[in-house]
């Protein structure tokens, strides 16, 4: 008996040293882990959240960029619009009444070609001039550049002396110009104004110089160009556009008048 009672004290001594049969502990270790389990969804439901408005974010950059090519391309295609327009226009005038069908064809076109007296049968372009560079004409009027850009330069370098030269040159110009090659369009109409002062097409060649400067942001060149056409040209198409693109000039003053002295750079300035 006497062990068994020094027993006793030890026996409850360990049972309570034994926490996890503790009812008490056991539920406060439940709650601890219930915490402990709520705590890790609210961080997941936080970082959630953040990557959620990253992602809202991020599509309101996409829908922006999305709206802003939108109008970048809707501006380019008017641009394309208006340059087509413009050509088509150049083209139909070059068809002229004097032209043996709708259009502007290769005979229409040779009738744009000739000089205000009228050119002697003689001097005309011959049957195989004609048709190379009608071939040319028809590429530029179905929008095919790249073949109507070959062919206007192998013309002219087949036949520098055609009575279809000017011409040729002038629509070589054009091509570049609505290809948006504007160096190489500024090159083609300085060359007309260059070789063929007199030419029916040097007021069209002088206007669509100013034309690649205005687009090239060559404003002060652009500005003496469009004042030239208008002094040179006056009453005519040409002039009139000019002075139409005059007013779209960064810094132009309303009401300015064209400088009556400088020239643009040579070959520019043409003598009539």
């Amino acid at each position: 008996m006497r062990k068994l009672a020094l027993l006793l004290p030890l026996l409850v001594a360990g049972c309570a040293s034994t926490p996890d049969q503790d009812p008490m502990q056991v539920k406060l270790n439940e709650l601890d882990a219930r915490v402990a389990r709520m705590e890790h969804i609210v961080a997941n439901d936080a970082e959630v959240a953040q990557r959620m408005d990253e992602t809202q974010n991020t599509l309101r950059e996409l829908r922006g960029r999305i709206e802003e090519l939108e109008h970048n391309y809707e501006a380019l295609n008017k641009q394309q619009r208006d340059l087509y327009a413009d050509l088509d226009r150049r083209i139909t005038a070059a068809g002229g009444p004097a032209g043996s069908s709708a259009g502007g064809n290769a005979a229409g076109a040779t009738a744009g070609a000739d000089q205000a007296g009228g050119a002697a049968a003689s001097n005309g372009p011959s049957s195989t001039e004609q048709a190379v560079y009608g071939q040319a004409f028809d590429a530029l009027k179905a929008g095919s550049l790249s073949v109507a850009i070959t062919g206007f330069k192998d013309f002219l370098g087949t036949y520098p002396t055609s009575t279809l030269a000017d011409n040729a040159q002038y629509w070589l110009g054009e091509a570049y110009y609505v290809n948006h090659d504007y160096d190489a369009a500024s090159n083609a109409f300085r060359t007309v104004l260059r070789k063929w002062p007199d030419s029916r097409k040097a007021p069209d060649a002088l206007l669509k110089l100013g034309y690649t400067q205005f687009d090239q942001k060559q404003y002060p060149a652009a500005r003496l160009t469009f004042s030239d056409v208008t002094r040179k040209y006056p009453g005519t198409d040409a002039a009139r556009l000019a002075a139409e693109r005059l007013k779209r000039i960064p810094g132009q003053s309303p009401g300015s008048q064209p400088p009556a002295g400088p020239q643009p750079p040579s070959p520019n300035s043409t003598s009539q």
